[in-house]
């Protein structure tokens, strides 16, 4: 790749080094401060990673300050609009957009992997009824590098394929079995004759009795929603599965660690936030006073669903589901949801007034997604779990990119050490 050169002056010792910045194909140069360390014994100080480039990627890119998401180079907004959440995949981890015979190979590969080991679905009844979806569906994907020691060797290419394969297909029937679990009801196997969403929804919402009428509008609102999660750069979640898989660890102890860093209200849980922030406001004529609290430096109230670390623009996606948030609602007979209504309404005010505006403060996907989900059924609990299953794409196109890169490196960070310097040991009878 092309490269600049920047000389740097240590003024203490008047020693100079050369920096090379290292030119993407879109986005700013990235400046290559190895030499720091060797040349000058100094380390970079960036809490939170805020302006650091660990790795080179060519899945996604996202530019905040015009609100640009692309997958492969693909604007999301065009893969929302005409392509399918298997296709997204097969991007993701391919590079390149299916012809229509790789496609179907693919769609035929997830669908005959769907199902889980007998001996795994038994692995439920280990937790009580109401542990959380999530905690279940990590501990489940760890499990699964006990059950497949034939397709585990990392530096495999075709064993990282299987995985690959392996690992998106049971997703959706691993989170179902999670919810039936937490139901009581019994778990629903995965029908070859459906398509990704299709089956999803099948496996969550029907139960042995009776059949269950799928609703071509929620399949297509949680395809959307799919695509819409399916990867988002270097976030914590997708740092993590690289950080796990850089110690050569097998590829479910990897995407387990990213379930787990998902987890958090931060990152994942932040659109189960927004209704519970949604339910606390209860109506339009409470913003007001809801957003002078947000605004109030001694009060800890968020406004949540707005903003985002990387976006300092509309969030593409954002657009998509609030758009989609209508439709869904219509068809399914929610059109009057006061929850909808009332976000609306907060969105109306909060763009409105220059606090929030000046701070770049506009709505990102949680915002609406929630909603969605609430209108198609799905409980806040597993809100989280399906943004997991929409990530397990972006995860393991990562995964398969590090690994296959011969300058991969362990993860290893440094430190700014603030703690005591050395002292010598107290005996215990003389302190």
């Amino acid at each position: 790749m092309p490269t600049k050169k920047y000389t740097l002056t240590n003024v203490a010792t008047g020693k100079s080094s050369e920096l090379e910045a290292l030119s993407p194909t879109i986005g700013p140069d990235v400046l290559n401060i190895a030499p720091l360390a060797k040349d000058h014994g100094l380390f970079t100080f960036d809490p939170g990673f805020m302006s650091t480039a660990a790795c080179e990627s060519k899945i996604t890119f996202i530019d905040g300050e015009k609100g640009v998401l692309l997958y492969r180079g693909y604007p999301v907004e065009q893969l929302a609009a005409k392509s399918s959440f298997i296709e997204v995949a097969y991007l993701l981890i391919y590079g390149e957009l299916p012809s229509p015979a790789q496609l179907a190979e693919f769609g035929r590969s997830i669908t005959r992997h769907s199902m889980i080991n007998e001996s795994l679905r038994r692995f439920y009844n280990g937790f009580h009824h109401d542990a959380h979806p999530m905690s279940q569906v990590s501990a489940v994907v760890a499990s699964m590098a006990g059950f497949y020691h034939d397709s585990l060797d990392i530096n495999n290419p075709r064993h990282r394929e299987i995985f690959a394969h392996r690992i998106i297909a049971k997703m959706p029937t691993i989170a179902s079995a999670a919810y039936k679990h937490m139901l009581g009801q019994p778990f629903m196997f995965p029908q070859n004759e459906l398509g990704y969403c299709e089956n999803l929804l099948n496996m969550f919402f029907a139960v042995p009795c009776e059949k269950y009428a799928i609703e071509p509008v929620a399949a297509k609102a949680l395809d959307l929603l799919l695509i819409l999660h399916a990867d988002h750069e270097q976030n914590a979640s997708t740092s993590t599965v690289r950080l796990a898989g850089s110690t050569g660890a097998n590829p479910y102890a990897a995407i387990s660690s990213g379930i787990a860093a998902l987890w958090g209200p931060a990152h994942g849980g932040a659109n189960e936030a927004v209704l519970l922030m949604l339910e606390e406001i209860g109506t339009a004529d409470a913003i007001p006073k809801f957003l002078a609290k947000v605004k109030d430096k001694q009060d800890h109230t968020r406004l949540m669903g707005f903003g985002h670390r990387v976006y300092k623009n509309f969030d593409p996606r954002a657009k998509i589901i609030r758009e989609t948030c209508h439709k869904v609602l219509e068809k399914l007979g929610r059109a009057d949801n006061p929850l909808f209504e009332l976000a609306l309404r907060l969105e109306e005010i909060a763009l409105r007034d220059e606090y929030f505006v000046s701070r770049k403060l506009y709505p990102n996907v949680d915002f609406y997604s929630g909603i969605i989900y609430s209108a198609l059924g799905i409980p806040r609990s597993m809100f989280t779990v399906m943004f997991a299953i929409a990530r397990t794409a972006g995860w393991v196109a990562h995964w398969q990119e590090m690994i296959s890169d011969p300058a991969m490196k362990i993860g290893r960070p440094r430190q700014l050490y603030t703690g005591k310097t050395p002292r010598d040991y107290v005996d215990i009878e003389t302190r």
